[in-house]
């Protein structure tokens, strides 16, 4: 089966249920400035959701187009990307859990031809927030699937939301595909990493809305949100299990071969930077048709990011590999996809990313030369190569787990700190080559956000927790719980405890330790899912203590004067701050 056919048939089987079908929306999300891209089919689709009326009904399918950078380092492997296509078809308070399993099953083994006895389901186990979700089990006992291939999973397998934890959501009930393979342990079951059983198709009962608080109130409709996505559909139907090898990916992994002179499969290490390269390069021309260009600032470092990334890996390949090569790559990724591209300059596409390898190409080149010289690649060693040579800390982290490795990277920002003091004067503020914003000015407005979450603590209660942030060179914007607008008395009280602790040139104190102990200290830790065994808690004074990954000033009389330029609303619950620094500020000495 051909990609096309298998659109075709996923669109056509759900409007001839009464779905109209809906297009995919651009990956910059629109009046959305919470996340950078469109990463799942139901995100444009949020609204209607939370019960606002669908122009075009209330059942509605679409083939959407996604990003998600969570899968930045994942890819390599046989099935994760930063880009894909996602198929989904949607119930806004109409159908429900019946009518969708029916749909999922028909679809799977009379349309697809799955065998029945290849497939295999889990369910939500329950939990303080949900029950057990026994219905949707004996639902697909109804239609055909034992019960000993349905599994009970909990949270982090078997519920569905929002990338950045509130909206919403519910219990989800997935679809695998049995490969034949050889379990890999007593234990091996659907959503076990070794391969044996693969993911195909998610069936989502929307029953909740998670507030900022953290509580799952019931939404005002019950919803259905399916996803089935075309790249591993197509490679579980083709057999091979890889969606490399797909017509998605397959004629830029030849490609690929021919001009960088390595064959697919011949060892791990190759296979795995050909299909980063791939992926990577894919993703980057649907962000250039959408209107992205790259940049140090939000879409535009992803891109940059994900350009660059795919030169190192071919560059460490061949290091004849140059931009032409990537321009033809270009072209047959557009071809792949011929009504994505239809009204876009693929020329210009193409010249975009020409443009950004050769910038990287010149400082690439060198910089793999000279990290060949160290056996041992340290904190300022990789601060050396991306200040010199334009390597982002991620590229150069890859580089050392190759060599078997593990960077010290509180020793790498400790060098970005210190040349940042040798730097004050420079216009920019940014260093030659680097990915990440870490200017000063940045830095600044980054220990200025926990200023302002204490103040605001201070003032309005211990209820306000932060929510989001997003630092530009020209303001900060800061987002946390509080479910009314903001007095003036309320914004001026904030901004003069922030200032009155600038003032104070108050020392800023970074500690390692586990989350666990860092709550027992008193440290602020509200995004639980970003944090490892050890984490960093930065302390201003006994003033301010928060989890964090920095960058930070050394102390509070570096940020300047604070000034609030905006309070608004930014979603149920949640409130959002604009504001900019003045860098001429009198402190104590």
């Amino acid at each position: 089966m051909t990609a096309r056919e298998l659109r075709e048939k996923f669109i056509n089987f759900f409007v001839e249920k009464g779905h109209k079908k809906i297009p995919s929306a651009s990956l910059i999300p629109e009046n959305d400035s919470s996340t950078l891209f469109i990463s799942a089919g139901m995100h444009p689709l949020v609204p209607y959701l939370l019960g606002e009326p669908h122009p075009l009904g209330r059942r509605l399918c679409s083939i959407q187009k996604c990003l998600r950078t969570v899968d930045i380092d994942a890819v390599g492997d046989a099935y994760h990307h930063t880009f894909f296509e996602m198929m989904g078809n949607w119930s806004l308070g109409d159908y429900w859990k019946e009518e969708i399993i029916q749909a999922s099953f028909e679809f799977l083994t009379k349309i697809l031809n799955i065998p029945a006895e290849k497939i295999f389901i889990t369910c939500f186990v329950g939990d303080s927030d949900a029950p057990k979700d026994e219905e949707t089990a004996l639902l697909w006992q109804k239609v055909g699937i034992p019960r000993q291939r349905i599994y009970f999973l909990g949270k982090e397998d078997n519920w569905w939301g929002l990338a950045g934890g509130t909206g919403p959501c519910g219990p989800d009930s997935e679809m695998f595909y049995d490969t034949g393979k050889q379990k890999c342990g007593s234990d091996c079951r659907p959503g076990c990493s070794c391969g044996k059983y693969i993911e195909i198709w998610n069936d989502v009962f929307m029953m909740y809305n998670k507030t900022a608080e953290g509580n799952f109130v019931p939404l005002k409709q019950r919803n259905i949100d399916t996803g089935m996505g075309v790249e591993r559909t197509l490679a579980v139907l083709d057999g091979h299990f890889d969606d490399y090898r797909t017509e998605l990916f397959w004629p830029i992994i030849e490609q690929l071969e021919l001009r960088l002179k390595v064959k697919y499969n011949s060892n791990n290490e190759i296979t795995r930077s050909l299909r980063i390269i791939a992926d990577h390069l894919k993703a980057s021309v649907f962000l250039i048709s959408d209107g992205v260009r790259p940049s140090n600032k939000l879409q535009g470092y992803i891109l940059r990011r994900l350009l660059r990334r795919s030169a190192s890996k071919a560059f460490s390949i061949n290091k004849d590999f140059d931009s032409k090569d990537f321009k033809s790559l270009v072209q047959i990724i557009i071809s792949i996809y011929p009504n994505y591209f239809k009204e876009t300059n693929s020329e210009e596409i193409a010249m975009e990313v020409s443009l950004e390898i050769r910038k990287f190409r010149s400082t690439i080149e060198r910089g793999f030369k000279e990290i060949e010289k160290y056996t041992t690649i340290t904190g300022k060693i990789a601060f050396d190569l991306y200040q010199t040579y334009g390597f982002p800390l991620e590229v150069t982290r890859e580089l050392a787990e190759e060599k078997g490795q593990i960077i010290n990277e509180d020793e790498f920002r400790s060098e970005f700190r210190k040349h940042q003091e040798l730097s004050r004067t420079a216009s920019s503020g940014m260093f030659k080559g680097g990915l990440q914003d870490h200017s000063e000015i940045a830095t600044k407005y980054h220990t200025a956000t926990h200023l302002l979450h204490q103040a605001l603590r201070d003032v309005l209660g211990d209820q306000v927790h932060q929510v989001g942030s997003n630092i530009t060179a020209e303001r900060l914007r800061f987002d946390f719980t509080y479910p009314e607008k903001l007095t003036n008395e309320q914004i001026k009280k904030v901004e003069d405890l922030v200032n009155e602790k600038i003032k104070e040139n108050l020392a800023v104190k970074m500690e390692t330790m586990s989350l666990e102990e860092a709550r027992k200290k008193g440290a602020l830790a509200f995004f639980e899912q970003k944090y490892g065994e050890q984490v960093k808690v930065y302390s201003i004074d006994n003033y301010s203590m928060e989890v964090c990954g920095g960058p930070h000033v050394n102390s509070t009389g570096e940020i300047g004067k604070v000034k609030i330029i905006k309070e608004e609303s930014c979603g149920a619950g949640k409130r959002r701050i604009y504001a900019t620094l003045s860098l001429k500020f009198k402190v104590k000495s």
